[in-house]
């Protein structure tokens, strides 16, 4: 995989489709990858939601019939993660400065603005230093549908190269649920 100096790789499996209004600033590192589901049904909903004001979205989406988009730069940041968990009591590894600047803060905004006031390795990798990859696919009552096989292949190519390319640690990537508070069945079928 090649990667130009704008942070667009130039591969003929991926199709660029950048759109700057997802892009939020410089990423200076890159520690992780973070894999998404849309909630919708077809691609072009996450693309007409990143023509709205102020939108979310992840540097690349993964369409139902294996195409892979890049919409942002991997240079540039991405709203993709949301509140982060806090890493040393999910590894069940704080310290008594963790647990004194955890006690008494809830799930959501407070114990994720604790965290990213921490370094990485000591914090999930967020918004700041991590790549989002979006599998469009729409939620069915309380549960995500199921990654296809095409897209399956695409998102282990795709991770197989940013890793191989960008030296991101295979500890570092993770489902969206496992490092913010997110339905449980997001990404839970993709595998990589």
């Amino acid at each position: 995989m090649d990667i130009d100096k704008s942070g667009k790789v130039q591969d003929p499996r991926v199709k660029l489709s950048i759109y700057s209004t997802i892009e939020r600033g410089e990423m200076k590192v890159i520690n992780g990858i973070i894999v998404h589901q849309t909630g919708a049904a077809t691609a072009q909903s996450s693309f007409n939601s990143y023509k709205g004001s102020d939108p979310n979205g992840a540097h690349f989406l993964l369409d139902k019939d294996g195409t892979i988009y890049q919409t942002a730069s991997i240079y540039q940041k991405t709203y993709h993660v949301g509140f982060i968990k806090s890493r040393c009591m999910v590894e069940h590894k704080c310290t008594p400065a963790d647990v004194k600047a955890l006690k008494g803060k809830t799930v959501g905004r407070q114990i994720g603005t604790v965290e990213k006031h921490k370094s990485f390795p000591n914090r999930y990798p967020d918004n700041s230093d991590s790549i989002g990859i979006e599998i469009v696919s729409a939620v069915r009552g309380q549960a995500f549908e199921p990654v296809t096989g095409a897209q399956q292949q695409s998102l282990a190519w795709l991770i197989a190269e940013l890793t191989s390319t960008l030296g991101i640690s295979v500890q570092e990537i993770y489902r969206h649920p496992q490092v913010s508070w997110k339905n449980e069945t997001e990404a839970s079928t993709a595998q990589w």
